[in-house]
């Protein structure tokens, strides 16, 4: 890992926000696990407790800290979509953080997790060695922003914004509840 990634990586482990590319908006992002982060991005975004948030990484093996062990069967259904634009909704580790979580779906805790293949959120996780949360930049029910420009006029000092590109004219994931199929969000 270069100096600049492991400046980032620290930077997100002491519960620094990013703002990053990712394939139809700018995320804003922190390190899932640090507690100190989601609490600030919930606080930033003015998102309502109940919806959690989605952890991307560039590798299955940076989700599984997030997951319940899954049945094979599961395990295909999720395979079969990764890496991809296909955020599923799996049972979560007991101890996972409401904050990521959201309420229950179904009396079950559930986390948002991708597999993704976007380049830049590849390259991301891949130079500091984490999945990240993904969620829009915008502030709760307001357009999300698309420019790294635009989320430094909107954040300020925040936040710590990356460079980079979204798609073009391309939609949001699409969310599945990988126990009963059923899809949450249609990207």
């Amino acid at each position: 890992m270069d100096a600049e990634a492991r400046g980032l990586r620290r930077y997100l482990e002491r519960g620094g926000l990013i703002a990053y590319p990712t394939r139809a908006v700018f995320g804003l992002g922190c390190d899932p696990g640090n507690a100190q982060a989601l609490r600030a991005l919930v606080r930033l975004k003015r998102r309502p407790l109940s919806k959690g948030m989605i952890v991307v990484a560039d590798c299955e093996k940076r989700l599984h800290p997030f997951m319940a062990p899954l049945e094979a069967e599961l395990w295909q259904r999720c395979r079969a979509t990764w890496p991809g634009a296909y955020t599923w909704l799996v049972p979560a580790r007991t101890r996972l953080s409401h904050l990521l979580c959201g309420g229950s779906r179904g009396g079950i805790k559930k986390v948002a997790l991708r597999h993704d293949d976007y380049p830049a959120v590849k390259k991301l996780c891949r130079r500091v060695q984490l999945a990240l949360v993904s969620t829009s930049a915008n502030l709760a029910g307001k357009r999300p922003l698309k420019q790294a420009r635009a989320c430094r006029l909107h954040f300020g000092a925040k936040i710590r914004v990356l460079e980079g590109r979204c798609m073009m004219h391309s939609n949001p994931s699409t969310i599945a509840d990988l126990l009963t199929g059923k899809i949450v969000r249609q990207g």
